[in-house]
């Protein structure tokens, strides 16, 4: 079995758009985004709105200005997202904490299944919005750490990009937003996309404050063994595949005991646990990405390699807080 890499797909077409049309506006930062009801605060106001939007695999970066002050409100996010204004200020707040102000000097970081609210967006406020679906920054923080993270993961809500590995992500992040606006631009190419999107994605998980952030710092512990690594390619590459212990034993050229001590120690749990939280995230991404009357839980569940509804559903709410069918309402936000 040949390795396929989850990340091969077309790179979106950017967008760009001026306008001064709300409508238009409001329209760019939902298909995008996320849905939003925005309200403008000037009495008389002339909205100058300058959106640039491309999506690099299973994150998305905006520059977004709407050139007149306003509020805009959205339900419980389904992403982890980072506001990194680039002039201006913007105050905010999730759920029921206080306001905060995000400035050129501190990021805002939104957590998902919370709802947002953005009190005061100033008509000078140029921002880049970075999205991530929640799946892709969890297992990239249990690939990283080797071991299954309690969920959701927690970010602090300010990040610091004056200085150190802050200002080093929002750095790497207007880079890509730039390059991938540039129709011969490196981003275009899979070869480098992987690799900026992995960076992007580790970037965060290495700036932002989170209770994992330290053992993030400490020195690289080894490499997964040979073995342990090819059954997890395998299973990476392919997780809708009925694979079995034997055949993942096969495949990594070991027996299934040496496979399964190989898996509690280096992955901290057994094999088809490891495929099965694989198949989650799967399953979760694109119930995220469909709306209802494109796909059913059923069809989608199946798609990936859930044979057994209950079982299926159980696992879900237990990984994610909410039904299978809640995330394909999008009642979850």
């Amino acid at each position: 079995m040949h390795q396929v890499s989850a990340l091969r797909a077309e790179l979106a077409r950017p967008v760009r758009l001026r306008t001064t049309d709300l409508d238009e506006a409001r329209q760019v930062i939902r298909q995008n985004f996320y849905s939003n009801v925005v309200d403008l605060l000037q009495p008389s106001p002339v909205l100058s709105g300058h959106f640039a939007v491309s999506r690099l695999r299973r994150v998305t970066i905006g520059a977004l200005q709407f050139g007149a002050d306003l509020r805009m409100r959205f339900g419980e996010l389904t992403a982890y997202h980072v506001d990194v204004p680039l002039t201006g200020s913007m105050v905010w707040h999730q759920g029921g904490l206080d306001p905060l102000l995000a400035t050129v000097d501190e990021a805002a970081v939104f957590q998902p299944g919370r709802t947002t609210v953005l009190d005061r967006w100033d008509g000078d406020c140029r921002l880049l919005a970075v999205k991530i679906e929640r799946p892709e920054l969890e297992l990239q923080l249990e690939r990283l750490l080797n071991a299954p993270v309690r969920l959701p993961l927690r970010l602090e809500p300010a990040m610091d990009i004056s200085r150190g590995p802050g200002r080093s992500w929002a750095r790497l992040v207007r880079m890509v937003a730039e390059d991938a606006q540039t129709s011969q631009g490196l981003v275009r190419h899979d070869l480098v996309a992987d690799r900026l999107h992995e960076a992007v994605v580790t970037g965060l998980l290495l700036a932002a404050d989170h209770p994992y952030r330290e053992r993030l710092a400490r020195p690289v512990p080894p490499s997964r063994p040979a073995p342990v690594k090819r059954a997890i390619d395998a299973m990476e590459a392919h997780p809708e595949h009925p694979f079995t212990v034997s055949a993942l034993a096969e495949i990594s050229g070991v027996g299934i005991r040496q496979l399964q001590e190989g898996f509690r120690q280096h992955a901290g749990m057994p094999p088809m646990d490891y495929l099965r939280r694989i198949r989650l995230a799967r399953v979760h991404e694109e119930l995220r990405r469909k709306e209802p009357g494109q796909v059913t839980v059923t069809d989608v569940a199946h798609r990936w390699g859930f044979t057994h509804r209950g079982r299926f559903a159980g696992a879900y709410r237990r990984r994610y807080g909410v039904t299978p069918s809640a995330t394909l309402h999008k009642t979850q936000g």
